[in-house]
């Protein structure tokens, strides 16, 4: 089968590799229809975190079950699944409290930018798609996105303490970002300001709820938001992860208050972390790696339901030999985030 490998920074190759097959009886097979590009993918690409070259790349599966081991019992051959960005094996204590990714027989992806994945623990990971709904083009691309950036943002709203009736303020226009306004929406904020540098972003941040939109940088960045929360939001979803964006969200929640944080952290231990405003405020830090596995039949059900939408992120397309420009257009904000047609 073909696949995808990252060949050192900057550069994604496309390979034929050995096609998986089923090796224990809690295993599947899944041909792959559609995975994405993540904003995460984005650290190993431009060399910023460590990655083997010859690696394969992507961790956002959704496809059709080829194969399954002797004890899968929750999907057949023929069925339509997605699958969260981490496996996990749904029984052990973390997975029975909604922490997948804490799984303690968890496992990681071998590459979903690909033909077919491999499936570690099929009844613990897969979530299927119900048959009437599973060769609808227009649902199943807004099914995707529960495979990561839509759960991610969840877990930034429910971290933050997001509801009805609140105000919150969301950091980041990435694809992460923008779901955590759908999210906040969703849990039912009444105002929800989006802080971002990209005006075709905070446009879709605009149609997904967001009733206001920040674009300054820095200091004028904070001095605004907080101009427009009279002090300070009691509620801030982190979506970047470097260490100005959590410094951003610290400033600007107020005393008492609560950030969500889920972007991937990085050069936060080199730049510093405002600890001493977070002690001093008496401010909340929740969140984390989204366990987006919980989340997904919840927000399946939207999506069905037709009151949920994240398919928007996905503002470019391209077959599998097109991953590489996919990566390029992320890589220089071309693309807020890739579908990928393998």
């Amino acid at each position: 089968m073909r696949a995808a490998v990252f060949d050192g920074p900057g550069e994604i190759g496309i390979e034929e590799v050995q096609t998986p097959e089923v090796e224990a009886p809690e295993e599947a097979i899944v041909r792959v229809t559609h995975t994405a590009v993540c904003g995460s993918d984005l650290w190993f690409y431009r060399g910023e975190s460590d990655r083997e070259p010859g690696s394969r790349v992507g961790h956002e599966p959704m496809g059709v079950v080829e194969s399954v081991g002797a004890d899968v019992r929750s999907v057949e051959p023929g069925d339509r699944v997605l699958a969260p960005f981490s496996v996990s094996c749904g029984e052990c204590e973390f997975c029975r409290k909604g922490l997948h990714t804490s799984c303690v027989n968890g496992d990681s992806w071998k590459g979903a930018q690909a033909e077919y994945v491999h499936v570690t623990n099929a009844d613990g990971t897969l979530v299927r798609v119900p048959d009437r709904h599973a060769d609808d083009e227009s649902t199943l691309e807004a099914l995707l996105p529960l495979t990561d950036v839509m759960g991610t943002g969840h877990h930034a709203a429910l971290s933050a303490g997001v509801e009805a009736g609140d105000t919150a303020v969301v950091v980041g226009d990435g694809a992460v970002g923008l779901c955590a306004v759908l999210a906040a929406r969703r849990l039912g904020a009444e105002r929800i300001i989006a802080m971002g540098h990209h005006e075709d972003r905070l446009d879709i941040a605009e149609s997904f709820g967001a009733t206001e939109t920040v674009t300054e940088r820095g200091e004028q960045a904070v001095e605004r938001a907080q101009e427009l929360t009279y002090g300070g939001a009691n509620h801030v979803l982190e979506c970047v992860g470097a260490a100005s964006a959590m410094n951003t969200a610290i400033d600007i929640c107020r005393p008492g208050g609560t950030v969500g944080y889920v972007g991937v952290p990085y050069g936060v231990d080199e730049s510093g972390l405002d600890v001493f405003s977070l002690f001093s405020d008496n401010i909340t830090l929740q969140g984390g790696v989204a366990p987006v596995r919980a989340y997904a039949e919840d927000l399946m059900a939207d999506v069905l339901g037709g009151t949920l939408d994240p398919s928007p992120v996905f503002t470019k397309t391209v077959d599998l030999d097109g991953v590489p420009e996919g990566y390029r257009a992320m890589d220089e904000r071309d693309a807020v985030k890739v579908l990928v047609r393998p």
